[in-house]
C-alpha cells in the first residue's frame, strides 16, 4: 500500500482523541510530540549506556514505534493549524534546496 503524508494525517486524525476548542488540539499536540521526543531521545541514549552503540533489531524496531508517536503528532499539530503534511514536506524540501545551493546548509539560524 502506498501511503502520503496526507493521507497518513487524515487517518491518524481518526483515532485522536482530544479537546478541539480553544486552541487546546494545538497545545495537546505540541506536549505529546515534546514528551514523544523525549521517550526516543532517552532510548537513543540507553543505546549509548546499556548496548555500546549498538543497534540490535529489537532496539530498532522500539526506535521505530517511537518514530511512529512522533510522527502521529506531527500529524495532529499540522491538522490544529490546518496545514497538511504534504506541503510542511515540500516546503520544507524546497528550504533546504535552497539553503543547499546558496551554501548554507550548516550553521544556525532560521533565516539563512
Amino acid at each position: 500500500m502506498e501511503l502520503t503524508m496526507n493521507t497518513y494525517q487524515n487517518k491518524a486524525q481518526e483515532t485522536a482523541i482530544y479537546p478541539r476548542e480553544n486552541n487546546m488540539d494545538l497545545i495537546y499536540t505540541v506536549l505529546g510530540l515534546a514528551g514523544e521526543a523525549g521517550e526516543l531521545a532517552n532510548k537513543v541514549k540507553k543505546i549509548i549506556r546499556d548496548d555500546k552503540g549498538i543497534l540490535s533489531k529489537e532496539i530498532k524496531d522500539a526506535l521505530r514505534a517511537e518514530l511512529g508517536d512522533v510522527l502521529w503528532y506531527i500529524a495532529g499539530i499540522a491538522e490544529s493549524l490546518d496545514i497538511s503534511l504534504d506541503e510542511v514536506a515540500f516546503k520544507n524540501l524546497v528550504k533546504l534546496q535552497d539553503r543547499q545551493e546558496r551554501g548554507k546548509i550548516s550553521g544556525s539560524g532560521d533565516k539563512r
